[in-house]
């Protein structure tokens, strides 16, 4: 890039909230290619997958935490946070969406539920090359070193390479010293789900409350698929597309007298 270009418009968001170590992690990745804007969560958002605020009305304030880097604060969700940095911050559509770092994997069918990764889906739809960085240390003061040194790559070769349109990247990286990584490999979703429970308690007043729990069921970690490659110490790179059509199965619906 010489002097003449404009550097990359990198649009940072996530699902964790803006104090959380894991966005601070991924914004000192970023201000090393681009120029940033950070619009984050002014409190947790997990698990809200792609949902936006329409009961309510949305807050966007001016934050100071990230020193010279542009922030703002946003009482919606990660969606809202593109939709506004999108069309209401940004001068200009910006080259890059990246969403993370996340306390916690987001690989397999986790993807569905995660604030993370739908942040980065709101980019592909808008056709912004855009990734969702998920470590997989669900601790608040988790070391997101390995992870900074993946999204380097990543970030390099999505600036310097064309990108395909409407899909974008669900990344995880195990939790493992860099010297143990053994590389980046591109892999499908496995097979996996969450088998819910729920803890139901009581409050002082004798009235019911539940607590979604529950365990993460692998029903498939063949090789090839992101979970097996997070076990074998690789991160994993999962392409990810917002048409859900199940093309593969629309043949067994013509037989269907409709």
């Amino acid at each position: 890039m010489n002097s003449s270009e404009k550097r990359p418009l990198i649009l940072v968001t996530n699902d964790d909230g803006i104090t959380s170590k894991g966005i601070k992690s991924l914004i000192d990745v970023a201000v090393l290619f681009g120029d940033v804007v950070v619009i984050a969560p002014d409190k947790p958002q997990s698990g809200m997958g792609h949902a936006i605020t329409v009961n309510q009305i949305l807050r966007l304030d001016k934050s100071l935490l990230f020193g010279n880097t542009e922030a703002y604060t946003c009482s919606g969700t990660p969606v809202d946070c593109v939709k506004l940095g999108i069309h209401e911050v940004l001068k200009r559509k910006p080259d890059l969406v990246v969403s993370g770092i996340n306390h916690g994997e987001n690989s397999s069918t986790n993807v569905l539920y995660s604030g993370t990764m739908s942040a980065a889906v709101e980019g592909a739809m808008e056709n912004i090359p855009s990734i969702g960085f998920s470590l997989c240390d669900f601790d608040a003061n988790a070391d997101f070193s390995v992870c900074q040194e993946v999204a380097k790559k990543l970030i390099i070769n999505i600036l310097n390479e064309s990108f395909p349109k409407n899909i974008c990247l669900n990344v995880n990286v195990p939790k493992i010293k860099f010297e143990e990584l053994q590389g980046i490999k591109l892999c499908r979703q496995a097979d996996a789900f969450w088998e819910d429970r729920f803890d139901m308690r009581h409050d002082q007043f004798g009235k019911p409350y539940y607590w979604l729990t529950g365990d993460f069921v692998r029903k498939g970690a063949a090789e090839g698929t992101d979970l097996h490659a997070l076990e074998q110490g690789f991160a994993s790179i999962v392409p990810i597309q917002f048409d859900m059509t199940a093309h593969a199965a629309m043949d067994a619906f013509k037989t269907w007298n409709l």
